[in-house]
């Protein structure tokens, strides 16, 4: 009688254990087939690329020797090589020198002023997007003024400025409040 119970134990295991593979197979069936897909959808990503004056430096080192009451103009560009429309900010990065609270830049677009600030202000965190955008292939002919105020007189003197001017851009699509990654 043990062995008809063993026996019995060891038939019931096995057929749970198929019982249980079947369901398994039948859920498994069931979530293929509840998936839906469409044919062809296709995903396309797009580029952000902004050409600021061919990479050029828009002042050259030593190319002014700045007295008080000078502004210099300066002429570049900006330039949306991107796949889509573009939000874009001009900053000033790598700020260093004496003078970077002294100098007060303006970008201009035509008599539009973009940005006016000292030097040391005008950085990635204190520059927002301009109010405009830029369309696909769109330049923009943009004027720099750094002006040294007469008012500071000889206590610059002796004194430098150093930066990087930067170009970021982020598209328009999707991003109604111009953030920046």
């Amino acid at each position: 009688m043990t062995k008809t119970k063993t026996t019995k134990k060891l038939t019931g295991g096995i057929v749970t254990i198929i019982v249980l593979a079947v369901c398994l197979c039948v859920t498994t069936v069931a979530l293929v087939r509840a998936t839906v897909s469409v044919d062809n959808n296709l995903f396309h990503t797009g580029s952000v690329k902004i050409n600021l004056n061919d990479g050029k430096p828009v002042i050259q080192e030593h190319e002014f020797l700045f007295e008080p009451g000078m502004t210099v103009k300066k002429d570049f560009f900006i330039e949306n090589e991107s796949t889509w429309d573009v939000y874009y900010r001009i900053y000033l990065d790598n700020v260093s020198g004496g003078l970077a609270d002294v100098i007060t830049v303006t970008i201009k677009d035509g008599e539009e002023i973009l940005y006016f600030g000292t030097a040391d202000k005008l950085t990635r965190q204190n520059t927002a997007a301009a109010d405009d955008t830029l369309r696909i292939g769109q330049r923009r002919d943009l004027a720099v003024y750094f002006y040294f105020p007469k008012e500071k007189g000889n206590d610059a003197q002796g004194l430098d400025l150093a930066f990087t001017m930067c170009a970021e851009a982020t598209q328009t699509k999707n991003n109604p409040n111009k953030l920046f990654n």
